[in-house]
């Protein structure tokens, strides 16, 4: 019975979602503007969280804990880059998109993909019948998730404030959270959602272990899709120029928080094996290192 509830939940939970993007995506469209792309992406997990949670009338400690945490990541996420893009104007990853209808449904699409996928352990927890005791499962998820949540919070605001001050315009954030890691905000992101993740897996069935989809395609995502390769291809071409740049890129970890004075000793096959620094993120640096060793004007 669990298992038919639970299929009807993700059909539900899809239909929702496809409909919640479209409606917001005919705004922007129509409208040529991209001020409301983050907070129809935050809002839809809220939507789909709430939805489940009182759908299901069996309110157990699990649906109720793992409802908040992700009402509470919704909202304040979708609060903060909404305030951010009204003060900002404009997203500039959408400068090649705005006028190009295909391009802009395709991100729209993606984000629906992005919400409905992440959104499956909460959305099985939400439609089970199954209540198993309290586990040590439940605290490892709980705390991840508050260490995660509080480290992306921390880095969003450390980021805001350095914009927002005059005298660091065009300079790279490397304040606070942004000392020991080059995206403290993605590594909080992703580990709040394995967070949660695993303090659903008391609940699951052997059947219902595919949920694993939504911490892997958040990571996924963040690691090699949309979120560091734009990012560190952005960064390069505006600062590659630049030593300091270059030497706060070579002792930073790219994602994993770690002293710098630590990270800039440890040999590059360590950091490209367990630390992530892959040349995915170095492609701009090490192409403008090739031209410049290939320049016959060099002296």
């Amino acid at each position: 019975m669990a298992f038919v509830i639970d299929e009807n939940y993700l059909a539900i939970t899809a239909i929702v979602t496809i409909c919640y993007q479209f409606a917001f995506f005919i705004v922007a469209a129509t409208c040529k503007f991209d001020k409301v792309t983050d907070f129809a992406g935050g809002t839809n997990f809220v939507v789909l969280a709430v939805l489940t949670f009182f759908l299901h009338h069996t309110w157990h400690f699990r649906q109720i804990i793992l409802t908040s945490l992700v009402v509470i990541w919704g909202i304040r996420l979708a609060i903060f880059l909404l305030l951010r893009i009204l003060a900002w104007g404009e997203d500039k990853r959408f400068d090649d998109k705005r006028e190009n209808l295909l391009k802009f449904a395709a991100f729209w699409v993606v984000q629906a993909i992005w919400v409905w996928t992440v959104s499956l352990p909460v959305t099985i927890v939400n439609g089970s019948n199954t209540n198993p005791g309290f586990q040590a499962a439940d605290i490892v998820g709980w705390i991840l998730w508050a260490i995660g949540l509080s480290i992306e919070a921390v880095a969003d605001q450390q980021k805001l404030n350095l914009k927002k001050n005059p005298a660091s315009k065009g300079k790279w954030c490397d304040v606070g959270v942004w000392y020991w890691t080059r995206h403290p905000n993605y590594f909080g992101e992703i580990l709040l959602w394995w967070g949660i993740f695993i303090s659903a897996t008391p609940v699951l069935s052997k059947g219902q272990w595919g949920v694993i989809a939504g911490p892997i395609f958040i990571t996924i995502l963040l690691l090699f899709v949309s979120g560091m390769p734009l990012l560190e291809e952005s960064a390069d071409k505006r600062h590659g120029s630049n030593p300091e740049y270059r030497a706060y890129k070579n002792k930073t970890s790219p994602l994993i928080p770690l002293p710098p004075a630590l990270y800039g000793k440890l040999p590059s096959w360590f950091k490209l094996v367990f630390l992530l620094e892959l040349p995915l993120y170095n492609k701009q640096l090490s192409s403008g290192q090739e031209r410049l060793q290939a320049s016959p004007d060099v002296v």
